[in-house]
């Protein structure tokens, strides 16, 4: 076989065994995607009573005049941004699109390396703005393919620790919201300090809402609140990191499949290259046998 013929057969070869890598992957990333969304859907009823306490309270302005570390709002000097992204590539646009978007949002609030602090869940966010100057106050990586709820709970821990020590004084969620297996968006929720304005920005972007304004309370609002906001950061939070993880899950899987259908493409074309060098291969060996015999007569 000429050289040129064996360099497109291994050519082919190749690119069948990256294929079969890439449809691998794009059956467990997609495996992993309804794994995770049967488990977000046993979540959503935890979350949404949660939701429905806390925005009731905030209908009866009870927050108004409540006092708490996770309510405490104050001069901002320093604000938080925590950025979820994946800790692989892989994913297509997953982590590019968040991080542009979040580095726009840096821009449009005028904030510096020197008032920003990154909480970072997700090794590719933490490498990235360490590789820019940012001081990457927290960062969480290896997060389950489907998160489960102790384990961010030590990641509220750490974030509401840090708020309560004046390490920042506003904290912004920043993630990709998971749309449908095929698209994403990025999205941001302010979560720390917690206001009336805040639980109705969750509220506008979760879709919880609450049936009544004012409700008796016992034993008193302040215990109750005391109780419920660590639960209601818990769940947002939660939440968010869910649902980030399901868009990413959906990116990997969309991205396999691209991958896998420009494998194919390219072994098509491969293919049509090595009949056609080989058949012109044939044809000229033909055609020095038919002139060889000629010779002879």
């Amino acid at each position: 076989m000429p050289a040129s013929l064996q360099d497109i057969q291994r050519r082919i070869t190749s690119t069948k065994k990256t294929g079969q890598i890439t449809g691998a992957m794009q059956m467990v990333s997609t495996a992993k995607l309804s794994q995770i969304q049967r488990h977000t859907t046993g979540y959503q009823a935890y979350v949404t009573h949660v939701k429905a306490v806390v925005a009731h309270l905030a209908q009866a302005h009870v927050l108004a005049n409540a006092q708490g570390e996770l309510l405490e709002v104050r001069p901002i000097s320093k604000t938080g941004i925590l950025v979820v992204t994946s800790d692989r590539g892989l994913v297509g646009s997953y982590n590019s699109t968040v991080l542009k978007q979040t580095l726009d949002l840096i821009s449009k609030k005028n904030l510096t390396p020197a008032n920003t602090e990154i909480l970072a869940v997700g090794g590719v966010g933490a490498d990235f703005f360490k590789k820019r100057g940012f001081n990457v106050t927290y960062e969480y990586r290896g997060v389950n393919d489907v998160p489960q709820f102790m384990e961010i709970r030590e990641i509220v821990k750490a974030v509401t620790a840090m708020f309560a020590s004046d390490v920042f004084d506003e904290l912004t969620i920043a993630y990709n919201h998971f749309v449908n297996r095929i698209s994403n968006e990025y999205r941001v929720m302010p979560m720390l300090p917690i206001t009336e304005d805040t639980l109705q920005i969750h509220a506008k972007q979760t879709g919880a809402t609450a049936s009544f304004a004012s409700y008796e309370m016992a034993p008193s609002p302040e215990a109750i609140l005391k109780a419920v906001l660590p639960q209601y950061v818990e769940a947002m939070l939660y939440g968010a990191i869910l649902d980030a993880k399901t868009a990413e899950h959906a990116a990997s899987a969309n991205a396999m499949r691209s991958a896998t259908d420009n494998a194919k493409d390219v072994i098509s074309s491969l293919e049509l290259q090595f009949n056609r060098a080989r058949q012109a291969a044939i044809t000229t060996e033909i055609t020095e046998i038919t002139g060889g015999m000629a010779a002879l007569d």
